[in-house]
């Protein structure tokens, strides 16, 4: 076997291999099936490429983005390494060329879209040509925890089964419940030598800054570094393109990229990126794994990223080549209600829900973080470090405050409240606010109504974003964004234990106060739940959501919360067909268990008829066994009942017509006097 010294410096053109390397090209080298985790720009590609030429056979990549692939094969060949990837761009020249070097043995690398392990004909193709070993880029993609899930990621294991041959697996981020999914998902029966190796980027200066002005502060910041290579990413594609031109004018060579866009222009805005100096891309996450420019100086986000292992993932692009580069996140509440809301409308079961919404606890904890971000940040992944000096927090410190006696007593009015409410009223409670809601709940005779009145609406929004940094709190999908106490929030409660808060982040941003949103903060995370059902049963059928319901009339029923099919009937857009089809479904969403209806009592859902009916029945109950309850039972049928409250006869004559003698006798008289009360 050739020396792995040797290829690494007549092939690849290093001396050394960097720090952790050696011992996973070793790993991979030999057969053993491999989980590495390395920091971006720590070498990963070369860990599973230098191996393919050690060992016998075409070595299968498995990568998520086309031009990803596409770069790394550039990069290969152009020192004399034989790769290829099959990709839905290629042209049939570009495969014929692959086929053809398969044929020859001349391949040593084949990347494959995941995409691609769907099609039932790519394990025959594959046996027929000697497959030596599958890796995985970019692993955290198999995991359902992982912050870019992707489906065809989980054909993987069952490919490596077919071919029996050995897997690699490598991610820059992925924290331990990532981790032990990825070995479920890929190695099953054969666990891997796991290889951590650290999620340092000492060379990448971290900030966090409170949106005010957000504009301003994307564009002061790319001013600063005017000339240098950076990437902008966005929450949404609109914002790309118009926070681009805003940047171009100002000066800036800038361009945006998002899934929206047509892959040709995608792909030049790539290509440019790669090859122009000095350029900015405006870009959503799209434009993540597909990056592998070594010399980006900086990466800002104009808005909260979803998770820490995103951001990681994010920030990643930058520095690769280990020069000194910068990052900052701007955050603001816009920002969390936009990612709360992305949870609650997710398909996801409550309990994955309730776990992303510690994940973004854990992400507002590094924003609103009161020491040393890089800390904060490798601890989230299991590393401890000292404080690095050079983050935002290390160079200015922040001003902080015993938040210990706030923080009760907002916990307090969580518990006092059976955990039930969102921030929103907790915050009117603490202020002693008269809304129609504390009337209708009682609230304002709680020991809590009024004691946070010290205390500013707007400070008690930025202590109880705190408080979820701290992941003291968190929101129950269960009861739709209503914020249930975590085991660290109870430990303050009983005052076992302390906490500081920031001062600075207090206040929210100021660009953006009257934000215009469908519903009040309260209503919010239900309004999601019910979009989520929405698109949920769209799908099953195949047809629009508007077709469902349209958005006016799941906004009225997050404002009123209709506990029964009565009222759920009064909600404009629902009429007896969408209330047979629909209802139950939406209730169940709204209160949890559902009382059944029968279909007749159903038709009258929200109609006068409804409460006769009720009423008839409620009669009958009384009269079943006579008036003086030893006769022989008797009862009217669901829709004999039904035909009484809707024809409402008003005399005797008319009602025997209906029930026939025996039955009028027994219950025409009470049946009479409850139509004429109506």
């Amino acid at each position: 076997m050739t020396d792995a010294s040797a290829v690494l410096r007549d092939v690849f053109g290093f001396d050394d291999f960097r720090p952790g390397q050696k011992d996973i090209v070793d790993a991979v080298t030999q057969g053993e099936n491999v989980l590495a985790i390395m920091p971006t720009g720590g070498g990963k590609s070369l860990c599973y490429q230098l191996p393919a030429l050690l060992r016998d056979g075409v070595t299968i990549v498995v990568s998520p983005l086309i031009a990803l692939m596409r770069d790394q094969v550039r990069a290969l060949r152009s020192i004399g390494v034989g790769a290829g990837a099959l990709t839905s761009a290629n042209t049939q020249e570009e495969n014929d060329e692959i086929f053809a070097a398969l044929e020859d043995c001349s391949l040593r690398l084949l990347y494959l879209a995941p995409e691609r392990l769907g099609s039932a004909q790519i394990t025959s193709v594959l046996r027929r040509y000697r497959v030596g070993m599958i890796s995985v880029d970019e692993a955290h993609c198999v995991s359902q925890w992982g912050h870019d899930f992707r489906p065809d990621y989980l054909k993987i294991g069952e490919l490596r089964r077919q071919l029996g041959v050995p897997l690699s697996a490598f991610t820059a981020t992925a924290d331990a419940e990532t981790r032990a999914e990825i070995v479920t998902r890929l190695f099953d029966d054969h666990p891997p030598k796991t290889f951590l190796r650290g999620f340092d980027r000492p060379n990448i200066h971290l900030a966090f800054a409170v949106k005010n002005n957000p504009r301003r502060q994307i564009i002061d910041y790319a001013d600063a570094r005017r000339g240098q290579s950076g990437i902008v990413y966005c929450g949404t594609r609109s914002k790309t393109e118009s926070l681009a031109k805003a940047l171009a004018d100002e000066g800036h060579q800038t361009c945006f990229y998002h899934g929206g866009m047509d892959p040709v222009d995608r792909r030049v805005v790539e290509e440019r990126f790669n090859k122009e100096e000095g350029l900015i891309v405006v870009a959503t996450v799209a434009f993540g794994m597909g990056v592998d420019k070594p010399d980006i100086r900086w990466v800002a986000h104009a808005d909260l990223p979803k998770s820490i292992e995103a951001y990681y993932q994010e920030i990643g692009r930058a520095g690769r080549d280990g020069a000194e580069a910068e990052t900052l996140t701007l955050y603001g509440a816009e920002d969390i209600r936009f990612r709360r809301t992305q949870i609650d409308e997710s398909l996801a079961p409550p309990e994955r829900r309730h776990a992303d919404h510690g994940r973004l606890n854990a992400l507002l904890g590094l924003a609103e973080a009161l020491e040393c971000r890089r800390s904060v940040l490798l601890g989230y992944f299991g590393e401890q470090a000292q404080n690095c000096g050079k983050c935002d927090l290390c160079e200015k410190p922040p001003e902080t405050f015993d938040g210990t006696t706030a923080v009760r007593k907002a916990l307090s009015a969580m518990l006092r409240t059976d955990e039930r409410f969102g921030a929103g009223h907790l915050i009117d409670i603490l202020i002693g606010a008269d809304t129609e809601k504390m009337r209708q709940h009682g609230h304002a005779d709680l020991p809590t109504f009024g004691v946070g009145r010290d205390i500013s609406k707007q400070n008690w929004q930025g202590i109880f974003r705190q408080m979820m940094g701290h992941d003291l709190a968190r929101p129950d999908p269960s009861r739709h964004g209503a914020l249930c106490m975590t085991q660290a929030g109870l430990s303050i409660l009983k005052d076992q234990q302390s906490i500081t808060l920031r001062m600075d982040t207090l206040k929210v941003e100021k660009s953006r106060p009257n934000v215009k949103t469908l519903v009040s903060d309260e209503d919010a995370p239900l309004l999601s739940a019910l979009k989520a059902k929405r698109r949920f049963l769209a799908e099953q059928a195949d047809v629009p959501a508007y077709i469902v319901f349209n958005d006016k009339t799941l906004i009225e029923m997050a404002q009123k919360r209709p506990k029964n099919f009565d009222e759920m009937a009064k909600i404009n857009g629902i009429g007896s067909k969408k209330l047979d089809t629909y209802g139950a479904a939406f209730l169940e969403v709204i209160v949890g268990e559902v009382q059944e209806m029968h279909p007749s009592r159903k038709k009258f859902a929200g109609r006068n008829e409804g409460t006769v009916y009720d009423q008839l029945l409620e009669v009958q109950a009384d009269l079943m066994r006579g008036e003086c309850g030893t006769e022989k039972p008797m009862s009217c049928s669901a829709s004999l009942l039904a035909k009484i409250a809707e024809l409402k006869p008003r005399d005797a004559v008319s009602m025997n017509r209906i029930l026939g003698d025996r039955r009028a006798e027994r219950f025409g008289s009470a049946f009479l006097e409850v139509i004429a009360a109506q």
